[in-house]
């Protein structure tokens, strides 16, 4: 038996954000070290380690409304295939269950294939694309908006309240809320590519004119994760540039609880929802 098999699950601690930090970097997955402490301080961490090595994670970041989000999904490549991803998940699980949450994930094609039996629905299709665009900024900054205009659009679009997530991503150095012609949409750093998201809009013209405004203001590569059934959204994207990466798909534990006005173009990201 490995030394990892029984290994005990901890509560993982804002101390523990380089560490993670390390897990999703090993992963190519774009968070950064402001990303993981939102989890450790707002949400429980469930960590397993290999000695002093922190080497799985899985995190459970609650929002109002009797909902949680299930991200962080993590193992380290030396350590798969041991049923470490599936322990920490059902410690996010039982806690939710003393919580009385209903638990939401973003899922690669693989994790669907697990967290399927476990007893995950899948919702939302959802497409992570990116756009590589090296050089100079050659259109000027949209203009700003507020953040009770994106958290209100958002409340609109997904059911939750996550004006605390969506103040923290808007507060960091370097993040904008832009909107333009019935647009909003936020755009922040990651560790290897700028990711904008949520993005609202009343139609996929207006929702592709923000993104191209947004692609021509910023300098570096972007990411975005985009509904798939935004269909003419999708195409424009990839008519201009944009290149799928992967799918993922977006998976509920327990009763729906909670009711959607619109259908977004874009979310945050799927390790954030």
């Amino acid at each position: 038996m490995a030394v990892t098999d029984g290994a005990p699950i901890l509560k993982l601690g804002t101390d523990d954000a380089i560490a993670g930090l390390a897990l999703s970097t090993e992963a190519h997955w774009n968070q950064t070290e402001e990303d993981w402490r939102i989890f450790l301080r707002d949400g429980v961490v469930f960590g397993i380690r290999d000695g002093m090595r922190l080497i799985a994670t899985a995190a459970l970041l609650p929002y109002p409304g009797n909902n949680a989000w299930i991200s962080m999904v993590l193992v380290s490549g030396t350590h798969r295939r041991r049923g470490l991803a599936t322990r920490l998940v059902d410690a996010c699980l039982e806690t939710a269950r003393q919580n009385g949450l209903t638990s939401w994930l973003d899922a690669t094609p693989d994790g669907a294939a697990v967290y399927g039996p476990l007893g995950f629905t899948p919702t939302l299709q959802l497409r992570r694309l990116r756009l590589a665009r090296p050089g100079q900024a050659d259109a000027p900054p949209l203009s700003s908006a507020p953040l009770e205009a994106l958290a209100e659009r958002d409340q609109r679009a997904t059911g939750f309240d996550r004006t605390a997530l969506l103040s923290a991503f808007a507060q960091r150095a370097g993040s904008r809320i832009v909107a333009a012609n019935g647009a909003i949409a936020l755009v922040r750093d990651g560790r290897t590519a700028r990711h904008i998201g949520p993005l609202f809009a009343d139609n996929a013209a207006a929702a592709l004119t923000m993104v191209d405004e947004i692609a021509h203001s910023e300098t570096g590569p972007l990411l975005l994760d985009a509904i798939a059934s935004q269909d003419a959204f999708l195409e424009g994207l990839t008519a201009t540039g944009w290149t799928i990466e992967r799918p993922f798909q977006r998976m509920r534990f327990g009763p729906a609880a909670v009711t959607a006005e619109e259908l977004p173009f874009a979310v945050a990201g799927p390790e954030f929802g």
